[in-house]
This record gives structure tokens, C-alpha cells and sequence, in this order.
């Protein structure tokens, strides 16, 4: 399905809707409609499709507020990619919200996430902060995001004008 949509070489990283890709194509919106229609046009399920390009996902990494802290654990750290970029007030609603002692930084289209006591001793309201973002997205623990990077790296070439990732909510898992 992928190499007809011109996506070539694609790699799964696990089975919860990571997929790395090349492709030459710099339309990223016009990609992830691309590879909605075809999953529901061949699976019947029509899923939220959000892309980053190898370059932004390195972003992100750089981007971590937690990098300096000494004491986070890399398991508790969720990184939520919204599938575009929030209204300007999203920022300042997002930090209004009462996190402790989970902290959340909202920067740019990524929503980072630790939870000091794991996720699933978590109160924090994620239906709320949903509807505060107010555009999909879907989140990925930072040791996926390390490695959706890593395996990104080596499809950054001169011939290709970047690599995608692809990720998507949680749905049946897609046979290509």
C-alpha cells in the first residue's frame, strides 16, 4: 500500500502505529490525507495521520526540556505530536491546567508529557487537555521517538528531499 502511494522502504517499529518512510514528496498534509484515504479504502477504518519529517523529529529530541534534568526516567516521558499547529491561546490554557506532579510543556506542535509516578498512576485530565489542543494527536514514549529517529537517520540522502514518520492512533493493526 505504502510503495503505491510513493513511500518507499517502509519500516514498522512496533505495533502501535509507527512507520518510517522515504519519499520525495514535501507535502506533508497532502501525504497524510493520501495514506487516510487508502487505509480506509482498503481497511474500513479512516485513522488520524500525523507526520514528522526526520529533520523535525531530531527537533524534537533537541527540543526536550527534560534533557538536563538528571533524575527523569526515560519511561515516563511521553511525547504527544499534534497533527497541526495549535491556535495561538492553546500554550497558555495548556499551562493553566493542574499537572502536579505530572509537568507538561507544550512547545510547538508537540505536547511533552512526565509523569513523576508512571502514567498509570496519572490524574491528569488527558480528555480535557484533548479538547484544549483541539487538533489530534498521539503519543509516543521517548525511548519510541529515540528510536523512530535512529531509524529515520539513515534515509535523509541527497536524492531524498526528507523521510517521514508516520504515526497514527491506535487502531487495527494494517497488513501492508
Amino acid at each position: 500500500m505504502y510503495d503505491s502511494l510513493g513511500l518507499k522502504g517502509a519500516q514498522r517499529y512496533i505495533q502501535s502505529g509507527n512507520l518510517v518512510v522515504k519519499t520525495n514528496e514535501t507535502n506533508l498534509p497532502r501525504i497524510a490525507s493520501k495514506i487516510e484515504n487508502a487505509i480506509e479504502q482498503g481497511f474500513g477504518f479512516r485513522p488520524d495521520v500525523i507526520l514528522r519529517t526526520s529533520n523535525e523529529l531530531n527537533d524534537v529530541i533537541q527540543r526536550n526540556p527534560f534533557a538536563a534534568q538528571k533524575d527523569v526516567d526515560p519511561s515516563k516521558l511521553l511525547v504527544n505530536f499534534l497533527a497541526s499547529d495549535p491556535a495561538p491561546d492553546v500554550r497558555e490554557k495548556l499551562l493553566a491546567i493542574q499537572t502536579s506532579p505530572d509537568v507538561m510543556y507544550p512547545i510547538g506542535r508537540e505536547l511533552f508529557i512526565y509523569f513523576a509516578n508512571g502514567m498509570g498512576n496519572s490524574k491528569l485530565p488527558t480528555a480535557r487537555i484533548s479538547k484544549v489542543v483541539g487538533t489530534p494527536m498521539t503519543g509516543r514514549n521517548w525511548t519510541s521517538v529515540l528510536k523512530l529517529a535512529e531509524m529515520a537517520s539513515p534515509l535523509e540522502t541527497n536524492n531524498c528531499t526528507y523521510s517521514s514518520i508516520f504515526q497514527s492512533r491506535n487502531e487495527p493493526e494494517i497488513e501492508e
